[in-house]
């Protein structure tokens, strides 16, 4: 397989061309559909004007105007930059839980998952649960 440019919908590579290109930790949680432990990612806190990009590809997927505190443990935001950036699949890995797991459109890396009707204050009442670790942070200011 061979790379194509961010924001071509089209953005994929081999296990082992990811290697290279992520730290195993990375990789984990972006192509094995890992997480990362709470309350220890870069980006849980942050409150900085900005964009925030799939630390895989690049590819803009949430704005610093949608982020909010949820005090889950990961960065929270209530919707992404637009739909067509991030992409919807069932997640039944956990026994007797279904959840919706949440992948970059544009090279299908793991972000983490979105849960509806948890009663936060945001104008979708939906919380983007999403690992630090799968985030690049582009400031504005």
């Amino acid at each position: 397989m061979t790379k194509s440019l961010p924001g071509d919908g089209n953005f994929r590579l081999t296990d082992d061309q990811w290697r290279v290109r992520l730290s195993p930790d990375e990789f984990h949680v972006l192509r094995q559909a890992g997480t990362e432990r709470p309350f220890v990612g870069e980006y849980t806190d942050t409150q900085t004007a900005g964009v925030y990009r799939c630390r895989a590809c690049g590819a803009e997927l949430f704005r610093s105007t949608t982020k909010f505190h949820s005090d889950c443990g990961w960065p929270s935001f209530f919707a992404p930059l637009a739909e067509d950036r991030v992409r919807y699949l069932e997640d039944r890995s956990l026994p007797g839980r279904a959840r919706v797991e949440v992948r970059c459109a544009n090279c299908d890396s793991h972000l983490g998952h979105v849960f509806e009707g948890e009663g936060y204050g945001t104008p979708t009442d939906l919380r983007y649960c999403i690992n630090s670790i799968s985030l690049t942070f582009e400031p504005t200011e």
